[in-house]
């Protein structure tokens, strides 16, 4: 699967994604873009957009876009904070359709 790690997010997260093709918002020479601009403009190319804007879901309406989106819930985008979630995102990318948008919490 193609996944665009959103430019908030550690970059070798990237390296993290076993099995999947995953590359930065900032190797694609799309950082500053806006949330519907950068959807849009992914949405050609990718399949998955991962992200941590928790806010995403009320500026753009996931359901009528062709890619899914993937929040971590963090209480930080460090590495070390987020490693721990890439299990989850991995069994998630497994059954993601476009148009949904998966919110993959830290474990309590």
């Amino acid at each position: 699967m193609r996944i665009l790690l959103d430019e908030s997010l550690p970059r070798n997260l990237a390296l993290e994604l076993t099995g999947h093709e995953a590359q930065t918002v900032q190797k694609r020479g799309w950082a500053g873009l806006k949330n519907g601009e950068l959807l849009r403009v992914a949405s050609r190319e990718f399949q998955v957009l991962l992200t941590g804007d928790q806010n995403l879901q009320f500026q753009q309406n996931p359901a009528t876009l062709p890619i899914a989106v993937v929040v971590l819930v963090a209480i930080n985008n460090r590495m070390e904070t987020l490693r721990p979630l890439i299990p989850v995102v991995l069994e998630v990318l497994k059954r993601i359709r476009p148009g949904q948008l998966i919110h993959v919490p830290m474990s309590r």
